[in-house]
């Protein structure tokens, strides 16, 4: 027997055991102060994520005006909520706009005092409108807000009408029901607050993974535990035991459970250690998830923004007429209007959307199909999408736009002039063209700055705007001949290639039967309508004109008859094919130039054009 006696056991694997445990425990605590802090961030720490003005107003108008000085209160983007029963409209637009419209009216306005707080006061109809169109704003009772062109955009609910706003201060609200009924009374504007929570994220997601380890440095304790347990104490003796025949059955009388089935003790424990760890996973995975953007700090440097080319508005330069989202929507109610007054050949209609040049040739169309059943139908009105939008800057009317739209399934595209005559009108057409082929446009102000308008007889130009139609009539009556041939650009130029060739067939079609007896004379001469200018970006401008074509057939024989039998234009116009004294037919000519400035090297450029027959009258 040996003499050696037995080492008592080592208390390290205690204190091991023990150090994990207050680890384990520690890690539990810091994790869900951090969890804690970081929820507490994002709920009951973060403040109000809105701010709310109430406008209540005491006496009944038909509309009310919120000043963008009201909306600008606070930084950030504005929503207007109001409610009442029945239809609510509310429109935006620039101040200036909205007091014309309502200067005819009684309204109630809201604004700020001296001291930030809301100024709600009625205004009553301004002195010195009851004139002209103010004056028949003025009868028309409850005059209703919806569809105006002066709106920048619109927006009509029931019963309650939440609109999403983003004004700077030079922009206004208008609220309405219908022009009669009063305004609602119960109206809010609302902000949203910056309560960014930059620490929240990083406190969850970290508090998540101090508790992972919590759970880690547990397990590894309990492990170490049970495999480090001291020697066990002697017990009694313990019988014999016989060994176990694995090849028992679980159905043998002798109710032994087989090894094969019996799970491990390794097994058991892994199955408990992947049980705890779950639940942290998940937990911490759907915190992680929740954190939006602003629950992180924004580390990343400031994008710098890249410089591009700016146009600088001259000096004291006005507001222009529209925006390109309005003009699209202007364009397309015209559009929409005009088609219905095409199909029902309705010139009333029309008028409401056309007036001088595009309304005369609309007027004639209609006339020559109502008499003959294959005449053509005009061109429609291409609203959108609108390439080239040139609004008038000025404050005050008419006011102007021209706009080039393009039709991408016919590969055309169209040039338009619109006006508006005073702040209750509409916009109509007065021009409209189709661009030539090859047509380049000069550079032009974008619409966010617009151009001022050209006098008529401004001397800066290479011709003044009241001179294009006459000079261009001479070149196509005396081509080459004309004093004025030099000024205009004739490369590209198709309107005088059409224009000859429709006069040399015209007349070798007279001379097949009247040459003996009668004479075709042709001759251009400036239209009834007036011109219009929009300056351009080097000092030219675009001039709209119109120019008419006069077609006289005469008898140059004594009681011979000028017969007209295969015009049906003429026929339906005038009731008759023949005439002792002859005919004479007009066609209309809308046309678009580029004139440059009078120190320019360029010449005078036609940019597009249309032709129709205007009228027609027995000598």
């Amino acid at each position: 027997m040996s003499n050696r006696r037995a080492a008592p056991p080592c208390a390290c694997p205690g204190k091991v055991i023990f150090v994990r445990f207050v680890w384990a425990v520690a890690a539990f605590v810091l994790a869900t102060v951090m969890i804690g802090a970081g929820i507490a961030q994002r709920t009951i720490f973060q403040g109000p994520r809105t701010e709310t003005t109430a406008i209540s107003v005491e006496e009944e108008t038909p509309y009310l005006l919120i000043d963008g000085a009201v909306l600008n209160q606070m930084p950030g983007t504005q929503t207007l909520r109001a409610q009442a029963e029945g239809d609510i409209f509310a429109s935006y637009g620039r101040t200036a706009d909205m007091e014309a419209w309502l200067a005819d009216a009684t309204y109630t306005r809201v604004g700020l005092d001296a001291d930030g707080g809301l100024d709600i006061s009625v205004v009553e109809p301004q002195a010195g409108t009851d004139d002209g169109a103010a004056a028949d704003a003025a009868e028309e009772p409850g005059r209703s807000p919806v569809g105006s062109d002066l709106w920048l955009d619109e927006y009509q609910q029931t019963d309650l009408l939440i609109a999403p706003l983003q004004l700077p201060e030079e922009m206004s609200v208008l609220v309405a029901a219908d022009g009669t009924a009063p305004a609602p009374s119960e109206v809010t504007v609302t902000w949203p607050l910056q309560t960014s929570t930059p620490w929240a994220g990083p406190l969850i997601v970290l508090g998540g993974i101090l508790m992972a380890v919590g759970v880690f440095l547990y397990i590894l304790g309990i492990r170490h535990v049970r495999r480090k347990r001291g020697p066990r104490r002697k017990g009694l003796p313990l019988p014999v035991t016989e060994p176990i025949d694995i090849a028992i059955d679980n159905d043998d009388d002798k109710g032994v459970i087989s090894n094969s089935q019996a799970p491990t003790r390794r097994a058991v424990a892994s199955g408990r250690r992947a049980f705890a760890v779950l639940p942290v996973v998940a937990v911490s995975a759907l915190l992680f998830s929740g954190c939006s953007a602003d629950a992180w700090p924004q580390l990343g440097a400031t994008p710098t923004p890249t410089p591009t080319a700016t146009v600088i508005a001259p000096e004291g330069q006005q507001a222009p007429a529209v925006t390109k989202a309005q003009a699209e929507r202007i364009l397309t109610r015209i559009a929409a209007t005009v088609a219905d007054a095409d199909a029902a050949m309705d010139g009333d209609l029309a008028a409401t959307r056309l007036e001088g040049a595009a309304l005369a040739a609309r007027d004639t169309n209609y006339k020559l199909r109502a008499a003959i059943a294959d005449y053509a139908v005009p061109a429609p009105i291409l609203a959108k999408p609108l390439e080239v939008v040139l609004p008038q800057a000025y404050d005050g009317w008419p006011r102007s736009v021209i706009a080039v739209a393009d039709d991408d399934e016919s590969k055309t595209s169209s040039i338009m002039l619109m006006t508006q005559q005073d702040a209750w009108s509409e916009y109509k057409l007065s021009y409209i063209a189709s661009l030539e082929a090859s047509t380049t446009l000069p550079d032009l102000a974008p619409a966010y700055i617009g151009a001022s308008q050209v006098e008529p007889d401004s001397p800066f130009l290479l011709l003044p705007p009241d001179q294009v139609a006459a000079a261009y009539a001479d070149v196509i009556n005396n081509t080459e001949n004309s004093e004025y041939y030099d000024l205009f650009e004739a490369e590209g130029d198709q309107m005088r290639v059409a224009i000859a060739a429709d006069r040399q067939r015209r007349l070798d079609d007279f001379n097949q039967t009247g040459a003996s007896t009668g004479k075709f004379e042709f001759t251009s001469e400036p239209g009834a309508h007036a011109p219009f200018a929009l300056q351009t970006v080097e000092s030219g401008a675009i001039v709209a004109v119109n120019i008419s074509e006069v077609e006289n057939i005469t008898p140059t024989v004594a009681e011979a008859y000028i017969r007209l039998p295969s015009n049906k234009a003429v026929q339906a116009i005038t009731g008759t094919d023949q005439s002792l004294t002859g005919f004479a037919t007009t066609y209309i000519d809308q046309v678009f130039f580029y004139v440059p400035n009078g120190g320019s090297n360029e010449k005078i450029r036609l940019l597009g054009y249309s032709s129709s027959v205007l009228d027609a009258k027995i000598l």
